[in-house]
């Protein structure tokens, strides 16, 4: 049960925290430097799997290992770096291969992705440290 309450509370983390920054925050960052190869709305399916999927990452390679025997700096470095590296994929690759990817646009993604996968790890680390079922 504890690693269900932590995935929900990754998830809930990660999706109200790049809810702010897509819709608020960068909205029109991208929107001027991405806004023709943009879609006029996202695939909801496909943004689902996305979230599902990267949060398990974030379980798998960090959060759980950070709760058994770390903490939630252990848990933000190595967050940091998950974000760093699997944002970069992305970023360097868009950049690689499509016409008018914004280098800046790939550089300010894969900060944000760096910030946001430390940011979610550490938090959930210390929220179910704080306040979660022990064991």
């Amino acid at each position: 049960m504890k690693i269900v309450l932590t995935y929900l509370l990754a998830l809930v983390l990660f999706l109200a925290m790049d809810l702010v920054w897509l819709g608020y925050v960068a909205k029109d960052f991208y929107l001027s430097r991405m806004g023709a190869i943009m879609l006029d709305r996202p695939k909801m399916g496909i943004a689902v799997l996305f979230y599902t999927v990267y949060v398990i990452g974030l379980m798998v390679f960090v959060i759980t290992p950070a709760l058994a025997g770390g903490n939630w700096q252990t848990a933000a470095l190595n967050g940091a770096l998950f974000g760093f590296f699997t944002y970069l994929t992305y970023d360097a690759t868009a950049y690689a291969v499509l016409k008018n990817y914004d280098p800046l646009v790939a550089v300010i993604d894969t900060a944000w992705g760096s910030f946001l996968a430390a940011a979610v790890s550490a938090s959930t680390v210390a929220l179910i440290h704080l306040f979660g079922p022990k064991g």
